[in-house]
């Protein structure tokens, strides 16, 4: 258990979900530590998921893998950029987690033979898995993410958790609710009156919120911070205005201004900079909001877009920042376009790519937009258009090339077709007991591996190294018999596992192609705002370039 100086910050959602929790929780990890403490994030997701890997991306988003290969929400994706650096495992729970630990303990009679019950052992689980975080991060502060908002039956025991540690260590924990305050088009006026609704719901949990961060369209005014101060008994320096603003990353800056990160290190008697230094963080806000600088296209084509009217560009949602903090690196700005590989087999012709200046087709499973996905592929080889191609955007890579340059026409990947004539994309050997004993949660390659780069590629120039480590996430690879014959052809696997016997990176030479490579593992999973990624750095130069010639 960590020593009992050590500080916990709850955020908790209050009138409805995805208005910010995750945002301000990176934030306020940024803050705190550019104000000289070390700080570990934890999100607490209240699903029976074990983990997020088996969740349905069309409906809770991109599924983040760690360094250490578990599978997380999408918001420890957003944790790890702000903060610049990896987390640990035990920085994410799910309630299955939490379930399971519990159930395997009473199974080896960890209990001594109790009644085993919600309250305490369940609350005490998680009480513990927060402290261990803590205590493996070696920080001075934990900011802890409840997923879903006050009231929802799921995370009620994880509410209780931060009630039962807040009444131990008064001094030391701090609860953050942030809430909606709407402005009815019709009524013209900001309504604070949901969000008082929220505070007395949680109350009746028995806690009371230290800070309200209220999310609205426009900034809020004096009169509606006066209003929540008295309602909801928060003093009025502690109730934040967090207006929309263009880009999440100007948060920090807008907290900053708004003293936050002073505020809480004050209610939490931490000493510290009473300016936190975020002058390279504002110099990279400042070229990712430019709306002056040189416009690329970049489509992207992939298919778990449908979401009844709505576009649900959150399941590629590391690729979307991956090509935005490369482009502020170039002095550029991408305007993304969704392609949905289910219309290029439906007949659209893939000619519609020529107005775009690179395309990436991103990672995915099943058959669903396979073909579409081909036709896309094929056409940024035969007409030099800059392609990126990750995890599933490599294999079908290869596919394509195998049936079209080969002359291999029965070339497919069997995780569509197990019976394929040529199967240049095959399951991984320790994979298949995996699947044939229907062990699909957890057990995919995972995680951290490093890559050996051949010297002269556009892989190796891009990363100016010879060894690198990346973040993968697949059952299938390329099928090493194959691989003579596409060399052979012109494919370059620049990229292989340290004893040459696995295919991570494949690429045409630049004599052939301005920039057609596709990645096993996951690069996009690295990209940092002030860190940009190699390779997609190198995409966006590929397409600057042609979008000159243009």
């Amino acid at each position: 258990m960590p020593s009992r100086s050590h500080k916990y910050i709850f955020v908790l959602g209050g009138v409805m979900s995805g208005v910010g929790k995750g945002v301000l929780t990176s934030s306020l990890g940024l803050l705190i530590e550019q104000k000289g403490h070390p700080v570990n994030l934890l999100k607490i997701d209240p699903y029976l998921n074990v983990d997020a890997g088996t969740m349905n991306p069309t409906e809770h988003g991109e599924t983040f893998v760690l360094a250490s290969g578990l599978e997380t929400d999408q918001d420890m994706g957003n944790y790890e950029r702000f903060l610049g650096r990896d987390l640990a495992s035990e920085d994410y729970m799910t309630s299955g987690m939490v379930y399971r630990s519990v159930i395997e303990r009473e199974r080896a009679l960890g209990y001594g033979g109790k009644c085993v019950e919600a309250i305490p052992h369940v609350r005490n689980e998680i009480i513990d898995r927060i402290e261990r975080a803590a205590e493996k991060s070696g920080s001075t502060v934990s900011v802890i993410e409840i997923g879903g908002t006050v009231g929802d039956f799921q995370n009620a025991l994880y509410i209780e958790a931060a009630r039962v540690l807040k009444m131990e260590h008064p001094d030391d924990v701090l609860i953050v609710m942030v809430s909606y305050l709407p402005t009815p088009g019709t009524l013209g006026e900001m309504k604070t009156k949901p969000t008082q609704t929220a505070v007395r719901a949680l109350n009746s949990y028995g806690v009371q919120p230290d800070f309200i961060i209220a999310r609205s369209k426009e900034p809020m005014d004096a009169k509606r911070r006066e209003k929540l101060a008295i309602w909801c008994n928060v003093r009025a320096e502690r109730v934040i205005s967090a207006p929309d603003i263009a880009s999440i990353y100007e948060a920090p800056l807008n907290f900053e201004h708004e003293k936050l990160g002073e505020a809480v290190l004050e209610a939490l008697k931490l000493p510290g900079k009473k300016r936190a230094t975020l002058t390279a963080w504002a110099k990279f806000v400042k070229a990712a909001t430019d709306t002056k600088a040189p416009e690329l296209k970049i489509a992207i084509v992939g298919k778990y877009f449908d979401t009844g009217n709505f576009v649900l560009s959150d399941a590629y949602l590391s690729v979307i920042e991956a090509i935005k903090f490369s482009a502020a690196k170039l002095g550029l700005r991408a305007k993304i376009d969704w392609l949905n590989a289910k219309d290029f087999e439906k007949g659209k012709s893939p000619a519609v790519l020529s107005k775009y200046d690179g395309v990436i087709v991103p990672g995915g499973f099943g058959e669903t937009g396979i073909e579409g996905k081909l036709k896309a592929i094929r056409y940024a080889r035969e007409h030099k258009l800059p392609y990126l191609g990750l995890c599933y955007g490599m294999q079908l890579m290869v596919v394509e090339y195998a049936r079209n340059v080969l002359g291999l026409k029965d070339a497919h990947t069997t995780e569509i077709k197990k019976s394929a004539g040529e199967p240049v994309v095959d399951v991984m050997l320790e994979q298949k007991k995996n699947l044939a004993g229907g062990s699909y949660g957890g057990t995919m390659r995972l995680g951290n591996y490093p890559c050996h780069l051949k010297k002269g590629s556009i892989a190796r120039a891009a990363y100016r190294d010879e060894l690198v480590d990346e973040r993968h996430r697949h059952r299938y690879e390329i099928n090493n018999a194959y691989v003579p014959a596409l060399e052979k052809a012109g494919m370059v696997f620049s990229g292989t596992s340290p004893d040459g016997a696995l295919m991570e990176i494949a690429e045409l030479s630049s004599r052939e192609h301005p920039f057609m490579l596709g990645t096993q593992f996951h690069p996009e999973l690295k990209a940092r705002p002030l860190a940009p990624h190699p390779l997609f750095t190198a995409f966006l130069s590929a397409a600057a370039a042609r979008h000159k010639k243009k």
